[in-house]
């Protein structure tokens, strides 16, 4: 059966983040993952996870600075000292509060030097990773919401992480940034489906919550039955109210197996 985890950087934003981690629990998620909880201490965060008995999945290294336009800092030379002080940062606070994975976010860059930044950047972060028990994830992210973000193809994705040739690294696939990229997600989640730790989804339409008949999204759902994925899957979607108004989908529970 298919299984979700609500992205807290977008769901139940109204609410503290120990909040939410209940409202989560409360609406039937088997697990959440968050962008960034700095704010909160680990041990205020480790404890309304144990209290919601929920799993917390994922965060995110530090984007920089978001004013001036930065959307993460591992690919950026000349910001190595910055980068490797967000990702032991994540790595000791996923460690904290007992995460699986940490997204290193590779920001805006192209070229040779942000391929060779970005790539001693993941190699600091899988020093510390392997160590701590952690897996590192890297995101494509589609050029249309996100323009000039250097990690943005599956492609190159995948050839970073076959390079490395490490259990410690592997993509996070957004169905969302996959689709906007002009992907068949039907063809090339199964094919990198050996490289893909997490999953996350949205409609295409408006990165807003998928719709319980939309074809698109039924069709990644028997895409993941099919291949067999057992892990929860990321609610990465905006609302424009309450997030329980939006939760029709999860409907699809039950639509899956009564197609089975």
């Amino acid at each position: 059966m298919i299984r979700f985890s609500a992205n807290l950087g977008f769901l139940w934003t109204e609410l503290p983040l120990v909040q939410a981690i209940s409202a989560a629990k409360a609406n039937g998620f088997e697990a959440v993952e968050v962008h960034w909880p700095y704010d909160v201490p680990a041990e205020d965060l480790n404890g309304a996870l144990a209290k919601a008995d929920i799993p917390l999945l994922c965060l995110n290294t530090r984007p920089g600075n978001r004013e001036a336009g930065e959307f993460g800092l591992a690919a950026l030379p000349g910001r190595e000292a910055e980068a490797r002080a967000a990702i032991d940062e994540a790595l000791d606070y996923a460690r904290a509060v007992n995460a699986r994975y940490v997204h290193v976010m590779a920001g805006l860059g192209e070229g040779l030097f942000a391929h060779n930044t970005f790539v001693a950047n993941l190699d600091h972060a899988l020093n510390r990773a392997s160590d701590l028990g952690l897996t590192i994830l890297i995101e494509p992210i589609n050029h249309l919401d996100v323009p000039g973000y250097f990690l943005g193809s599956f492609v190159q994705a995948a050839d970073i992480i076959v390079a490395f040739d490490s259990p410690n690294l592997k993509m996070m696939f957004d169905c969302y940034h996959a689709e906007k990229s002009g992907e068949d997600i039907q063809e090339i989640l199964p094919e990198l489906l050996h490289l893909i730790r997490h999953i996350q989804f949205a409609s295409p339409e408006g990165r807003a919550a998928p719709k319980l008949d939309d074809p698109w999204f039924q069709g990644i759902l028997e895409t993941l039955e099919t291949v067999g994925w057992g892990q929860p899957i990321g609610a990465e979607y905006k609302t424009n109210g309450a997030t329980e108004e939006t939760l029709g989908w999860m409907g699809c529970r039950t639509s899956v197996q009564d197609r089975s």
